[in-house]
């Protein structure tokens, strides 16, 4: 007699019972909290790999001139620990999540219930965008106190971008989990767009550093206007018009994955 293994859910309503949109992805989400807790590599991964590399992103602020662009080791660092964060504890982990479940046909039997498809990807994403939320306060408050770095003069700014890298990094993940085949290969389709943000949305190192036209271009990248955002917040020094360019390149990524996500996203196994 074979074993069969059954996949933690969302618990039934009892009969009678009105639910919300609130209750049902919360349901959901409390079971994918479990599941998450399985998966080592990926929960590893989330917590720790945000916590180590700001501490590279700072050993390489040594070997650059920041005052010249105004900047200094917090106003580097700290931004690049949300980055850090959001591509780590939300967008890399939210790929695996949606693949597997996908494969393990849990997002087909959520389909069959009460929960609408916008409900599963919101609930299944609740915990990871959470816990980036949790994690880029800590590292906050971590590089505030480590790095001597004064209150944000402008917080608005912050909190505006870190909501909108949030909403992006789940969006962006549906994205990339409809075209990864397996829990296997969502190790590797995330890296092109980390690897991408790393290097080249001022995390590593300010834009004003790099020729007009490379700094130009590496503006348009997804996570450039959360790291801008969250830096003015700190410095200060960011305009309107540039937090309104910020918020809108932001924008137009999150409204193009959305788009990407109700054309592409798959809800059974792959052939």
């Amino acid at each position: 007699m074979s074993a069969t293994r059954t996949t933690p859910g969302p618990a039934p309503a009892a009969k009678g019972a009105v639910t919300t949109p609130l209750s049902r992805m919360t349901a959901l989400a409390r079971a994918e909290v479990t599941l998450l807790g399985r998966t080592k590599g990926a929960l590893v991964a989330a917590l720790f790999a945000p916590l180590v590399l700001p501490v590279s992103t700072s050993q390489t602020a040594k070997g650059m001139d920041l005052a010249e662009v105004g900047l200094d080791t917090g106003t580097l660092v700290l931004p690049a620990a949300v980055g850090f964060s959001l591509l780590f504890a939300v967008y890399s982990v939210l790929v695996g999540t949606f693949v597997v479940r996908r494969e393990e046909l849990v997002l087909k039997r959520l389909r069959t219930g009460e929960l609408r498809d916008v409900e599963i990807l919101a609930g299944s994403a609740l915990p990871a965008v959470l816990t980036g939320l949790v994690q880029c306060l800590l590292l906050a408050v971590g590089c505030s106190v480590l790095l001597d770095l004064p209150a944000p003069p402008a917080l608005h700014l912050a909190v505006v971008g870190l909501l909108l890298g949030l909403v992006m990094c789940v969006a962006l993940a549906a994205t990339t989990a409809s075209f990864t085949r397996t829990g296997e290969s969502a190790q590797v389709t995330p890296m092109p767009l980390m690897l991408v943000s790393m290097m080249a949305s001022g995390m590593f190192f300010p834009l004003e550093l790099l020729p007009d036209r490379v700094a130009s271009v590496c503006e348009l990248l997804p996570l450039t206007p959360v790291v801008t955002l969250v830096r003015g917040g700190w410095t200060g020094d960011l305009s309107a018009y540039e937090a309104l360019g910020a918020v809108a390149t932001a924008v137009v990524w999150i409204v193009i994955a959305v788009f990407a996500v109700r054309q592409r996203f798959r809800w059974e196994p792959r052939r």
